[in-house]
């Protein structure tokens, strides 16, 4: 399949899906979407293979006056990673790092209860996690969410994504992760890039999809 790029993520992630379709079926699977563009990718991932999708929230811990910059990240469930190089070198206090988490944990509790409302965070013990974004430029983002899902002793963790620099995927592939990606292209320039359409994916479509997934896509038990 030789593909240039993408009408949208609709379209990316029915291709994406696959390239997994050794995975449909089972019991033991969970699809994981990182909000808000990895969701529509993800919706049709879990629709192809017949599993259950949920969302894992992510926000980055940026360095104070260098935001671009992660210290680490906070995610669903309260899981906190520090990436302690960063830490280190720079001398951050721990003052300053139990603030810009206080904040960040603020507005990922909010898009938490914007997204699942009162429905429990799934359990990712001994299950194999397919996370899923619509691309994948310097993988900060996504390398929080490994390290949020490793925590909570998964079977194994795929990383599934439409398109992906490659130095970036080669990152995931030495720490032992499974990459599933369609475009890797030298050189990257953005994820939009690659895509025909790449509006900005809204709150309101998040919810329409996950609740169309919570209705349709029902664990097998």
């Amino acid at each position: 399949m030789n593909i240039l790029s993408f009408r949208d993520r609709t379209e990316a992630g029915r291709l994406l899906a696959k390239h997994l379709t050794p995975y449909a079926h089972r019991a033991d699977l969970l699809v994981l979407a990182l909000p808000r563009g990895g969701v529509p990718v993800a919706f049709e991932v879990a629709q192809a293979l017949h599993v259950p999708l949920d969302v894992l929230l992510v926000r980055k811990l940026g360095v104070p006056g260098h935001e671009e910059l992660a210290m680490g990240a906070v995610a669903s469930g309260g899981s906190l990673v520090l990436n302690r190089d960063v830490v280190d070198i720079l001398g951050i206090p721990d003052d300053i790092i139990e603030q810009v988490t206080a904040h960040e944990q603020l507005v990922l509790e909010q898009r938490e209860q914007l997204y699942r409302g009162e429905r429990p965070a799934p359990c990712l013990r001994e299950q194999i996690i397919i996370l899923v974004d619509d691309g994948m430029a310097t993988g900060a983002t996504m390398h929080a969410a490994v390290a949020v899902v490793r925590q909570q002793q998964p079977a194994k963790i795929i990383v599934a994504i439409p398109t992906a620099a490659p130095p970036t995927c080669e990152e995931f592939t030495a720490e032992g992760i499974e990459v599933v990606t369609l475009i890797t292209p030298e050189p990257f320039f953005a994820v939009g890039f690659w895509y025909k359409h790449f509006s900005p994916t809204t709150d309101e479509e998040v919810c329409a999809l996950l609740r169309r997934a919570w209705r349709e896509l029902q664990p097998v038990r």
